[in-house]
């Protein structure tokens, strides 16, 4: 053989072994690398091969399967979908997963190994897909839907002994169906809700966050209880009206300027939603305090997750006295999801405790065996038993003859705050209308609800937390509780 045939020869067996390494490596190193890329088309035929598993509400399937007539075998339909939508998540052909569908995809279109018997280790096929039990009440979910209606807004609902989710709502909503598919109406449906200016999507109950306003002043009830600046709810505070802002010549006033609130006692300052008295309340403790009992209960948590996870909330830092005054009436950037709210008043009805919120009560396998289950847990010790007993008996006063009345329940405690928190420059928005409560029916059964109506279409001057909040958070309490 010739010198430059026996390079050739040599050249073109290493090519041919290089094409072979390569192969190998594609075939074994990067096997499972491809298969889970999102491009590769084997993966969505593969998940929608079979029916899928269901999410259960209060023991029945509110998704479910459907055949098709295209390579993706099966698409995911939904019962009531804009109900249940911010619990859902939506699970599309086209646009992926997101929320339940998302987190809990391997139990949902049985690629979890754990659903995986002998057959499936064999012959490398799909095992029955395991279902999801949520903690929603669905007669809960379904009166704060209701509740908000036409109006944009997000209701929570919470047992504080647990830290079950009972309901999660937002409005307006929409109907994951609509788009599961790959249809051009799939596609269709899916640009609307992209282009609609009242973000349906969006879910509002856990990822958007509002100023918490009045709301707020629980937490800095809360604060100055703890720290010892008041030694109870029903000790004189030493808070003028009008409250000059410190280092300004701006003097703060009230609502109502008939109210009592010249060193009204926090029960007081409650009832009547007293700016006055917590803006000096919140400069006399120092933002620091207010901050750190704001973090036992929630705030500034990026890792909040039920398991989908919550926006965070935030009490600002780096404040001079007068916005550390607007902070303590929930404003400056004092900023809320209403799961937050809603853990604020979990905290206080179950003695200080606050428990980790949690959406899912178990995963289970296509036999309905339990693969996962939620344990109850503390997220923090909020309070002490003392404070959340002075702080119910202050809000029971709120809802029996103040600004909360409309959340009275015949034979049932409640306790709530109202919030009517600004926004906007300048104040020049409609404001936001909050409601946080409680409920106790006497037989060991709690229930704590944060109501954020963001818009109600009402005229200004009618929005008020009593007036368009409260009515809802009473009956998210009262279909809870069974009433």
């Amino acid at each position: 053989m010739n010198k430059p045939l026996r390079h050739a020869s040599v050249f073109s067996l290493l090519l041919v072994l290089a094409l072979l390494i390569w192969a190998t490596w594609i075939q074994v190193a990067r096997a499972h690398s491809l298969d889970d890329n999102a491009h590769n088309p084997r993966m969505a035929i593969k998940e929608y091969s079979g029916p899928l598993g269901d999410i259960l509400v209060g023991g029945k399937p509110v998704t479910g399967s459907a055949a098709t007539s295209g390579d993706l075998k099966y698409k995911r339909t939904y019962t009531d979908g804009e109900l249940y939508a911010p619990v859902t998540g939506y699970a599309s052909q086209t646009y992926g997963t997101t929320q339940l569908e998302a987190l809990n995809r391997g139990v949902l279109d049985g690629s979890d190994s754990r659903l995986a018997g002998p057959d499936q280790l064999l012959t490398r096929q799909r095992a029955k897909a395991g279902d999801v039990l949520t903690t929603i009440d669905p007669a809960a979910q379904k009166a704060a839907y209701e509740g908000l209606g036409s109006k944009t807004g997000a209701v929570v609902a919470i047992d504080p002994k647990t830290g079950k989710v009972l309901a999660l709502a937002g409005t307006p909503s929409y109907d994951p169906g609509t788009f599961a598919g790959s249809s051009a109406a799939d596609q269709k449906a899916w640009n609307a809700l992209q282009k609609d200016e009242k973000q349906p999507m969006l879910n509002r109950a856990l990822r958007q966050t509002y100023p918490p306003g009045s709301a707020f002043k629980l937490v800095v009830a809360a604060a100055a209880l703890e720290d010892g600046l008041y030694g109870s709810v029903d000790e004189p505070t030493k808070s003028p009206d009008p409250y000059r802002l410190p280092g300004t010549v701006t003097d703060m006033t009230n609502e109502s300027a008939s109210a009592p609130c010249k060193n009204a006692t926090i029960r007081t300052a409650l009832q009547y939603s007293c700016n006055t008295v917590f803006a000096k309340m919140a400069v006399d403790l120092g933002q620091t305090k207010v901050a750190a009992q704001a973090k036992k209960l929630g705030f500034d948590d990026s890792k909040l997750d039920i398991p989908v996870r919550a926006a965070k909330s935030v009490y600002p830092s780096g404040m001079d006295a007068s916005q550390t005054a607007l902070s303590g009436m929930g404003q400056f950037d004092v900023t809320a999801t209403p799961l937050q709210m809603a853990m604020v008043s979990a905290a206080i009805a179950d003695g200080g405790t606050l428990m980790k919120p949690y959406l899912v009560d178990r995963t289970t396998d296509g036999s309905g065996g339990t693969l996962d289950r939620t344990e109850p847990a503390a997220y923090s010790r909020a309070m002490s038993s003392s404070t959340a007993s002075q702080l119910r008996s202050a809000m029971t006063t709120v809802v029996e003859r103040g600004t909360g009345t409309s959340a009275q329940i015949p034979g049932v405690t409640v306790g709530g705050k109202t919030g009517t928190a600004q926004h906007g420059e300048n104040n020049s928005a409609n404001p936001y209308a909050w409601f946080v409560s409680y409920a106790a029916d006497g037989q060991g059964h709690q229930v704590a609800v944060a109501v954020a109506v963001e818009d109600s279409g009402a005229a200004r001057a009618d929005i008020s937390g009593g007036g368009l909040a409260g009515p809802i958070a009473k009956s998210v309490m009262k279909a809870a509780l069974g009433v």
